[in-house]
């Protein structure tokens, strides 16, 4: 390795040292940044290291639980894997994921790298990365400000694509969005999708695309899991799913999802719907690749899908469950899961609009909030920046709430005067700072008011 690149990997290990001791944020992306300025190349040079395969997981919902699942089966198996684990998906974060793996001398020990990449960033990694592999787990709209349309996705990934034209692309069949990768790149192509219903009261949610995009007729669907996610066809053109190369059978919902996947029976700690899709991109990635997974059973049976986004706490009593809505479909499916509680319980719905979240919130009025007329919710709260604009979508609902500006003081008599079962909703800026806060008042209990 170059003199540069040593003092790009040097550096770039020095300021994490330091921001982590200082404790000024989690140390995933400044050192890349460091890194990248002084030495451009440094992760083509650092990824060329790697001894087997590079796979990347990109795409709208999912990517952190994808990648958590393939990273663990492989170090399961002995196999050392570099991986961005905190969730750090832009460029400086990748660029982080491997400086801080290499040693001193700047070498790098690891037989494969699984890193999560943030979809308009695909290109600029891709060129750089040369991945073997790429999942897309789904294209739905987020951050609409910062992203745009779905097919502002697309086409943003379908360039990434022209970089490594033969790289494995690994799609959910299943979602039209995704599907249309298969015909606009040149890639090998596994699918992966579903033959059976998810779950008979799931919510379906907006649709991100009702009509064909190959002619415009409306889209005709056998089976709808949630959005547009299903067993879809176009009448007119012929336009339609591809039988998906991996697939669960046997799906069975009580609570916690089992499954037979590749003639395997598993009972999972799944509870959310989307994990199960989750779970079989990663197998697919594996499959294809050759790679080892004879121990896919029992990390998946064992696997934390909630990645820091789903923790529950006990406060003063109360079972606190956070969750994590970014985007309409996956607030959606937040929804479904508190309504499978049948116990009395308290929500609160915490909204912003800062960058880290997107300046644009029009995506709540795509969300259907009927769950909590019936399911056994004693009281709404909402707060948050924009707990404004979230309060008067639940008032077209006719659903009343309150709104709350002491997020602390709120959980607090939540906590104390509530059900003793309260639900948290919030997006991403609100997601950590809350979670530690929870952190904060289960450890220090009752006393501590």
């Amino acid at each position: 390795m170059k003199l540069r690149s040593r003092l790009a990997v040097f550096f770039a290990k020095l300021v994490y040292k330091a921001s982590t001791r200082l404790k000024r944020g989690s140390g995933s992306s400044l050192p890349g940044r460091i890194a990248a300025c002084i030495e451009p190349e440094i992760l083509s040079e650092l990824s060329c290291m790697v001894r087997r395969k590079i796979i990347v997981v990109t795409g709208t919902n999912g990517k952190t639980t994808t990648n958590g699942i393939l990273t663990h089966v492989l170090e399961a198996h002995g196999l050392k894997v570099i991986s961005n684990r905190l969730g750090a998906n832009l460029p400086d974060g990748v660029v982080s994921a491997f400086v801080l793996a290499a040693d001193t001398r700047g070498g790098i020990d690891a037989d494969y790298a699984c890193i999560e990449v943030d979809e308009l960033s695909t290109e600029s990694v891709f060129s750089r990365l040369r991945p073997d592999c790429v999942i897309v787990t789904n294209i739905f709209r987020d951050q609409m400000d910062r992203i745009g349309e779905v097919d502002t996705v697309s086409k943003r990934i379908q360039a990434a694509l022209k970089h490594v034209p033969e790289a494995e692309l690994v799609i959910n069949g299943d979602d039209v969005c995704s599907r249309l990768l298969a015909d606009c790149c040149g890639n090998p192509v596994t699918t992966y999708g579903l033959d059976e219903k998810l779950a008979e009261n799931l919510p379906t949610g907006p649709r991100e695309i009702v009509f064909c995009p190959a002619c415009g007729a409306r889209l005709k669907y056998d089976l709808v899991q949630y959005a547009q996610l299903g067993i879809w066809h176009c009448p007119a053109c012929g336009f339609h799913r591809l039988r998906p190369d991996i697939s669960a059978a046997d799906l069975h919902f009580d609570g916690c999802y089992s499954f037979t996947l590749a003639g395997t029976p598993m009972r999972t700690p799944i509870r959310e719907p989307y994990n199960v899709y989750n779970t079989l991109a990663a197998y697919a990635a594996l499959w294809i690749l050759g790679a080892p997974r004879s121990n896919f059973r029992p990390v998946i049976e064992q696997f934390d899908f909630g990645n820091d986004r789903e923790n529950t706490f006990t406060v003063n009593g109360t079972h606190v469950q956070l969750f994590l809505a970014k985007n309409p479909v996956g607030f959606q499916q937040k929804l479904f899961l508190i309504r499978q509680d049948p116990k009395p319980k308290d929500v609160f719905i915490q909204i912003n609009d800062t960058k880290l979240d997107g300046e644009d919130i029009s995506w709540l009025w795509d969300v259907d909030y009927d769950a909590l007329s019936d399911a056994s919710v004693e009281t709404v709260t909402v707060g948050g920046i924009r707990g404004g604009d979230m309060g008067l979508c639940l008032k077209y609902e006719g659903i009343p709430c309150r709104y709350a500006t002491d997020i602390l003081h709120t959980i607090r008599d939540l906590t104390l005067q509530g059900s003793r079962n309260l639900y948290i909703v919030t997006n991403y800026s609100g997601l950590y700072r809350t979670g530690r806060m929870l952190q904060g008042l289960q450890s220090v209990g009752k006393g501590g008011w």
